[in-house]
Order: C-alpha cells, then structure tokens, then sequence
C-alpha cells in the first residue's frame, strides 16, 4: 500500500480547517491535494481527535496480533488431527 506524505496528525490538521470555516477548495489548493482525497480523509477520519486515531491504530495492531496467533493455532490443529488420523 502506497505511504501517504501526510501523517494522520497533519490530516486531521487539514480537516480541522474546514471546521473554521475554509472552503475545501481554498483547502485543497493550500495543502496540495485534490478534493476526492480531502473527502476520503473526511469519510475515514471525520470527528476523531488525535487521541481517539492513536487508540485505533492500537487496536487494529492488537487485532492484526491476535489473528496471527489464532491462524498459527489452527495450523497446529490441522497438523495434529493429519497426524492422529493415520493408522499405525
């Protein structure tokens, strides 16, 4: 997935000044972006503060985390259950 050269804290930044009162086409031009970027920024981040991004980063890091271990015992499962079905 392609980095974004704005940081979420610079984003929001971006959406706060719609908020004062700027039109998203004096927006875009003084942040260079185009406005479909600004309204997907908007749809994604819209009313969250910077605390609240960082606590999902967390958790979608904590999930990410967590998903890895249950695919890892699940492998460990199938694995024992090929082994278990084999007569000996």
């Amino acid at each position: 997935m392609k980095k974004s050269r704005f940081t979420e804290s610079q984003i929001l930044k971006v959406l706060k000044s719609q908020d004062e009162g700027k039109k998203v086409s004096e927006i875009c031009r003084e942040f260079g972006i185009s406005e479909p970027t600004f309204y997907n920024w908007k749809s994604k981040y819209g009313g969250m503060t910077l605390s609240e991004l960082h606590r999902v980063k967390e958790l979608e890091e904590e999930n990410a985390r967590l998903k890895r271990i249950v695919a890892e015992q699940q492998l460990s499962i199938d694995v024992l259950k090929e082994v278990n079905s084999k007569k000996w």
